[in-house]
């Protein structure tokens, strides 16, 4: 399954009937979502009409059902929206108000479609979990994606309220020398903190993960690579010590957070995600148990064979 975030690339709906037409003649051997993504210098009442146009594209294997924003940037290019602020006093960069954020919710998901934002800084994230619960429905499971930050307090709101989070466990590690420099310029308490996991379990958040690398890059980011990070806090090619091993979180959840959550956050679980009678045949067989394995060898397994739907579509 694959969620991508720039399905309408500004006003532009050739992805959309790319896919469908891909999806059409037989050859797409896995879910695509393309969420709608709204930009701050748009006319919003376009772009809603737009989003609501595109899901004459939705086929069996594509999905349609998502609006896309843009919060803030990045905690670390100190683009995050942020409390406390960066020593040099600025919180960050902002992209819409919480009223903004909520009227877009309320609007969307009335129309069925579910909000998907960006969220780094933990002003961003509190800023649009009011947003959600002030305007969304939480049947809808609206989301916040690649949080950096999380006000202690709005974990368990994220879970009374059915919100999904997007975690990025591949960026839980980090060198000696880049967490020195992170040190310079980040918020106080930032700076050996960042992308919290753990947490999110503890609190009973609907979790889900991602990785941006096939399984077959050899890059650490590919989801054995990160399912190693998530489990060790450790990228295997970097000489660190372990990242913030408070938010560490077990194999387990790891997968979990790879595969059935991502099939919920995709309102898919009752057809796909994991092994069960009635459900889709889609797996992987792979070349070592990372369940059972030696932690730091968990990014050597490699996909032996993928099906989907019950029939086999890669093999080594």
């Amino acid at each position: 399954m694959y969620l991508d975030g720039w399905g309408n690339y500004f006003y532009t709906d050739n992805l959309y009937k790319a896919a469908q037409q891909m999806d059409n003649a037989g050859d797409m051997s896995f879910i695509l979502g393309l969420p709608y993504e709204f930009e701050s210098w748009m006319d919003a009442d376009e772009a809603c009409k737009q989003a609501v146009e595109v899901q004459k594209y939705a086929t069996k294997h594509l999905k349609t059902n998502w609006v896309k924003l843009f919060m803030d940037g990045t905690v670390e290019s100190g683009t995050g929206f942020v409390e406390p602020p960066y020593p040099d006093g600025h919180q960050g960069i902002v992209n819409w108000t919480e009223e903004e954020v909520t009227e877009i919710t309320n609007w969307a998901n009335a129309q069925n479609l579910s909000m998907h934002v960006h969220t780094m800084g933990n002003m961003a994230v509190n800023r649009a979990l009011n947003s959600y619960i002030n305007g969304g429905k939480p049947e809808m499971r609206n989301t916040l994606v690649h949080l950096h930050q999380v006000i202690p307090e709005d974990y368990k709101r994220i879970a009374d309220n059915n919100i999904y989070v997007v975690s990025g466990m591949q960026w839980h590690h980090l060198s000696y020398e880049d967490h020195a420099e992170l040190l310079e310029f980040v918020p106080e308490g930032m700076g050996d903190k960042g992308y919290p996991m753990k947490s999110f379990f503890d609190n009973g958040v609907n979790v889900s993960s991602h990785s941006d690398f096939p399984a077959l890059s050899g890059s650490f980011d590919d989801p054995f690579g990160i399912l190693e990070i998530a489990v060790t806090g450790v990228n295997y090619l970097e000489d660190g010590k372990p990242w913030w091993t408070d938010e560490l979180i077990t194999r387990e959840q790891a997968l979990n957070a790879l595969t059935i959550a991502v099939a919920k956050q995709m309102f898919l679980e009752n057809e796909r995600g994991s092994i069960k009678p009635g459900k889709y045949a889609d797996f992987l067989l792979v070349t070592k148990d990372v369940l059972t394995c030696p932690e730091k060898e968990i990014h050597e397994a490699k996909p032996a064979a993928t099906y989907f739907e019950g029939k086999k579509v890669f093999s080594m």
